[in-house]
This record gives structure tokens, C-alpha cells and sequence, in this order.
């Protein structure tokens, strides 16, 4: 019989793999469940030693009915969907996957540079419709020497330098928590918020969510742009008031958008920023190639077999809950 439960909140979005017999090697039982809502997590969850998650919410709720739980593996770099101080509380350790998807991230976000300022989907829709016209692509203008505006200069952000880098743009970072000893060695010019926003022509934003960068780019910040500018996000939704971009991209305030992530995930079919034919959408996809996808579930389920071994995980996001966990207290290791 098993000694542990291991339970995947999201087998309807990133089917399960080779996650089952990873969990198998430390005596753990594995469920694939499919969690839309808070209360079909709690349900899926019930008895769980280990949830594995890439999307449900992991809400103070969710947490508190996670009675036998010693970790949360995330799938993925972010864990804004997890509450962690609800979790560190509980003795719940929580681990993640940083070194995921940089090129992906990067591979997405220069195809949307590309794709929006060469407006290559307008284009596409115009020649399907009979139209042949290149003139209606005007005003399009070369990128050498125009301005790449980062904000977040993480790993993404630094392998997006890479990619960019040939096109001849000059790029500039706003990232409060970076020094100019690290952005110097890319050839990257730190600035503050206000000076990217003036200076790009084309802005891509990389920021994790936190209550810092919610609505970080928002009506004012929007008015601050080029009026030729280009806003890409393959960051988080939120990140963007959707609101205040859809006004700034109808009245002509910005030419236009490339945006893997929204604000509502999926968008309501009414959300307005869909009827704007100056934004490229893609369906928060930035991460995926099979590759990706592949290494991910491993290193989630190993960060979840570690802790049910009695072992930190190589990822740990949550440090402060180590004396503290249930997995000390179970399992008398660590």
C-alpha cells in the first residue's frame, strides 16, 4: 500500500507524464485530477501528502483543508497562484521550477515584437480577404537603433538580449532589484520606470506579479509611451490594466500590442481589447515546447518526492518554513 498521496491539480492543462512513476520511487500514490474551481481543488486535495500545480488556485482556503500536505510543487517559475504565507504558516513547504523556459519565454516574446511591429497578422487577415496591398501596412520602421525597453531583468529578459541584440536594437532595463554590475555585461542600460516608458519603442514586460507590479502599467503609465510604441507582455496579465490598454490602443495612443497573457484567463468573449485588430494574441503558450514541458513534470515531481524522502528540494521558494514544516515533523529528517 502507499505511503503517501500525491494529487496534480492540472491534468486538463498540462497532461500528466512522467510524474507518476517519479512519485512511484518514494512510495506515492499518484492522482491526475482536473481543478477548476477552489471547491474541486479542496475535494481532488483531500488527504493529500503532496499537490502537484500549475494553475488552480491554492488559495488560504485550499490550504487549510490540506491536512496531511508537505508540499506544494509548483509547475513553473511563478507562484503568485499559491498563497505562501497561508502555506508557510501551515508547515507547508513550497518549491518551484526557476531554471524553466527561458528560451521558449524569449523565443515568444521576440516573435511577438516581430509579429506586432511588422503587423504581421493584419497583413495575413487582408490577403485572406482578397486584399493585396502592402500599403496598408504603414507605417512600419526598421529596428536598428530603435529601443527595446525591458521591465524585469531576469533570466528571460537577459536570454531575450540575446535574440534581440542582432536586430540592432539599443536596450534599456527597469528592474529595481537588479544592480548595474549584473545589466552591464549584456549591454543593457539600467533606468527607472519613467525613463523606459518615454525612451522605447518598443516595451516587453518580464516582471513576475506581486503586489508591486499589479497594474504596474496602467493609464499613466500608458500616457508616458511613444505614441509609435509597441507594448509586448509575456509576463503576467495583471501586470497590464486591460482597461487603461485597450483605451491607449483605440484612441491611437500606442500603435499596438503583442500579448500572451491577459488580465482574465481565457478573456471573456466581450473583453473589447479582442476586437482590436493592432494586437497579436497568443493563449499564455510563451512556455510551451515539448521539450520544456517534459523537463518541467520532472523537476516538479522531483521537488515533491524530495520533501516526501524527508529531503529539502532543490527549489525551495518558502526557506523560512524549514524548522517549522510538517515534513520534519513527519518524517523526522531534514
Amino acid at each position: 500500500m502507499p505511503r503517501f498521496k500525491a494529487v496534480y491539480t492540472d491534468h486538463h492543462v498540462i497532461p500528466a507524464g512522467p510524474e507518476k512513476d517519479i512519485l512511484a520511487e518514494v512510495g506515492a500514490e499518484f492522482i491526475a485530477a482536473e481543478c477548476r474551481n477552489e471547491e474541486e481543488t479542496i475535494r481532488a486535495t483531500v488527504g493529500a501528502h503532496a499537490v502537484l500545480n500549475a494553475s488552480a488556485k491554492i488559495t488560504a482556503r485550499v490550504i487549510e483543508s490540506l491536512k496531511d500536505c508537505l508540499v506544494i510543487a509548483r509547475y513553473g517559475i511563478g507562484v503568485d497562484n499559491v498563497d505562501i504565507p497561508a502555506a508557510t504558516a501551515g508547515g507547508i513547504i513550497i518549491c518551484n521550477v526557476p531554471d524553466f523556459c527561458f528560451e521558449e519565454v524569449s523565443d515568444t516574446a521576440m516573435s511577438l515584437i516581430l509579429a506586432s511591429t511588422r503587423k504581421v497578422c493584419q497583413m495575413s487577415h487582408l490577403v485572406r480577404q482578397g486584399i493585396w496591398n502592402r500599403n496598408l501596412a504603414k507605417p512600419i520602421h526598421k529596428f536598428f537603433q530603435q529601443t527595446l525597453g525591458l521591465i524585469g531583468f531576469g533570466n528571460i529578459a537577459r536570454t531575450l538580449v540575446r535574440k534581440a541584440k542582432p536586430f540592432g536594437f539599443q536596450i534599456i532595463a527597469y528592474d529595481p532589484y537588479v544592480s548595474v554590475e549584473v545589466s552591464k555585461p549584456f549591454g543593457v542600460e539600467l533606468v527607472g520606470l519613467d525613463a523606459l516608458l518615454r525612451q522605447s519603442d518598443i516595451i516587453s514586460i518580464h516582471a513576475p506579479l506581486t503586489e508591486e507590479t499589479f497594474h504596474l502599467i496602467g493609464e499613466a503609465e500608458l500616457k508616458k509611451m511613444k505614441p509609435s510604441a509597441f507594448l509586448v507582455n509575456t509576463g503576467r496579465g495583471p501586470i497590464v490594466d486591460g482597461k487603461a490598454l485597450y483605451q491607449a490602443l483605440k484612441e491611437g495612443r500606442i500603435v499596438g500590442a503583442g500579448l500572451d497573457v491577459m488580465e482574465k484567463e481565457p478573456p471573456d468573449p466581450d473583453d473589447p481589447l479582442l476586437t482590436l485588430d493592432n494586437v497579436v494574441f497568443t493563449p499564455h503558450y510563451a512556455s510551451y515546447t515539448e521539450e520544456a514541458y517534459y523537463e518541467l513534470q520532472v523537476k516538479a515531481a522531483q521537488g515533491a518526492a524530495s520533501v516526501l524522502r524527508g529531503e529539502f528540494p532543490k527549489y525551495f521558494v518558502n526557506q523560512e518554513v524549514k524548522e517549522k514544516s510538517r515534513m520534519r515533523q513527519r518524517i523526522g529528517r531534514g
